[in-house]
């Protein structure tokens, strides 16, 4: 089994097996094809790397590129599925070289997220008199009032939405489907963004999707990455801000306000409540600054 055939075949065991989005998969053979050409620079093959291999690449990761023990987790999560699938599908057996190596520890953080406040900034600095503007203004909404990851907002169809039920049907991970309340004001800019932006953009074209380019073709989520970062600078948010820090506020003022942890956690699309439960770290750190602020002995 050639490297390449082995790595093609992986990527369809990761799709038809684990079910794992585009997405996902793209990260997986991401960090092979690094791992690969690492080892290409020392004359090896993906096929018969050893441990020693695995730990020089790791630290030239660590060292020469300076990436995180969390980028260096998830590289050698890649590595070690990489080989455990090749043990189990490639004749003879594949000794698994990933065994005896130990995840770097990974330091949990509390992901980023915008006051009401700074939220009221941002969509404020988002025109609806112009039709990308409209279009890109809508998404962002969509990803704070529903707490959509990106890559289901831009895969959203027209007939996903229900707007007189005021619900949307949203396709997450692993294929699995959920319904998600829309508020009024998602509701409100959905359909000004149907009526005036969508027609005016995709002109005499058709697409199923409901957010589409100036080609007319599905938005992707690197144009979003680029579009928040562009309305951002607009306003005086210092926050590090992408899409997903819109899902996170989604979540962390639910919680704020009261929202019990299951709830929440069906809202999000999360398939293990520990996942959920870093939103009631997020409140009960901004209790604490609350507390340390403003009262007397804080």
């Amino acid at each position: 089994m050639k490297e390449v055939a082995a790595i093609k075949r992986f990527k369809k065991f990761l799709q038809v097996e684990k079910g794992l989005s585009q997405n996902s998969i793209y990260s997986y053979t991401y960090d092979l094809k690094k791992f690969s050409e690492f080892l290409l620079s020392k004359n090896k093959n993906i096929m018969d790397a050893s441990q020693d291999d695995i730990q020089q690449f790791l630290k030239f990761e660590k060292i020469s590129k300076n990436n995180s023990s969390r980028t260096l987790a998830r590289s050698l999560a890649a590595i070690r599925q990489f080989y455990n699938f090749l043990s189990d599908n490639f004749e003879g057996g594949i000794q698994n070289p990933t065994e005896k190596i130990e995840t770097p520890q990974v330091e949990k953080s509390l992901p980023d997220f915008l006051t009401v406040n700074e939220l009221d900034k941002l969509f404020n600095s988002i025109s609806e008199e112009e039709s990308y503007e409209l279009r890109d203004k809508t998404i962002f909404e969509l990803l704070y009032s529903s707490g959509l990851r990106i890559s289901e907002a831009i895969d959203l169809k027209l007939n996903d939405l229900d707007f007189e039920n005021s619900f949307i049907h949203v396709i997450g991970k692993g294929d699995k489907e959920r319904l998600v309340p829309a508020g009024k004001e998602a509701l409100r800019l959905l359909n000004k963004y149907i009526k005036e932006s969508r027609t005016s953009i995709l002109g005499a074209r058709e697409s199923e999707f409901l957010f589409v380019s100036k080609k007319g073709s599905q938005l992707n989520r690197k144009s979003v990455w680029r579009l928040l970062k562009n309305y951002v600078t607009r306003t005086e948010i210092q926050k590090n801000i992408t899409p997903h820090t819109l899902r996170h506020s989604f979540a962390t003022h639910l919680i704020e306000n009261g929202a019990d942890l299951r709830s929440v956690q069906e809202l999000l699309g999360h398939m293990d409540i520990s996942t959920t439960q870093v939103y009631t770290h997020m409140a009960r750190k901004k209790l604490q600054e609350i507390h340390k602020n403003f009262h007397p002995k804080g």
